[in-house]
């Protein structure tokens, strides 16, 4: 990869090569705002993500509910597109929905409250849940943030906190985002 624009549309061009992108409406409404062509005879159409140019300072409304910010990397990526959850086999990234700003990213992040109450005081942002039906929280664990503004990417246990209150990270995926798109991209060349 030559630069970083060139790394995110790679990155989000293995979307079609670790998931089908089918959906209906009642499944996933952001996806359907992505959706195109004709119903499948069951009811379905395929959506893709979209580019999009987005203002740098739509995260500035973002960052106002957040204790933190993401790495460049990820806010490149946030500015760039727009999609649905999507399931990238190591982890499912939470949809960034179309929109003129970001408002549709900060609701989907607003759901999750009971998991940012555990996951901010202990510097973790999260960005995506575990990969088929793990519910885990996937962060950027900002307390080890790098020169560059990339941080570790953390695997933290979804039923310790909603069942129990408690912080427990399961795993650490990779040691800044850069790393964890390469291995995403790696497992779509496979």
């Amino acid at each position: 990869m030559c630069n970083d624009s060139e790394l995110i549309d790679a990155f989000v061009a293995t979307f079609e090569k670790l998931d089908d992108l089918w959906t209906s409406y009642e499944l996933d409404p952001i996806a359907w705002q992505l959706a195109f062509g004709n119903l499948d005879e069951y009811g379905f159409k395929q959506w893709r993500p979209i580019r999009v140019s987005t203002a740098q300072s739509s995260l500035e409304a973002l960052y106002a509910n957040l204790p933190a910010r993401f790495p460049p990397l990820y806010e490149r990526l946030l500015l760039s597109y727009r999609w649905a959850e999507i399931d990238l086999r190591l982890f499912r990234l939470l949809p960034n929905p179309p929109g003129p700003n970001l408002a549709g990213l900060s609701d989907e992040f607003s759901r999750h409250r009971a998991m940012q109450e555990i996951l901010f005081p202990n510097k973790c942002l999260q960005f995506g849940k575990g990969s088929d039906l793990n519910y885990d929280a996937i962060c950027f664990d900002w307390s080890r943030r790098l020169q560059d503004g990339d941080c570790p990417v953390v695997q933290i246990d979804h039923e310790e906190i909603l069942s129990h209150y408690r912080f427990k990270k399961v795993a650490e995926l990779a040691s800044s985002f850069r790393e964890l798109m390469l291995r995403v991209m790696a497992t779509a060349a496979i």
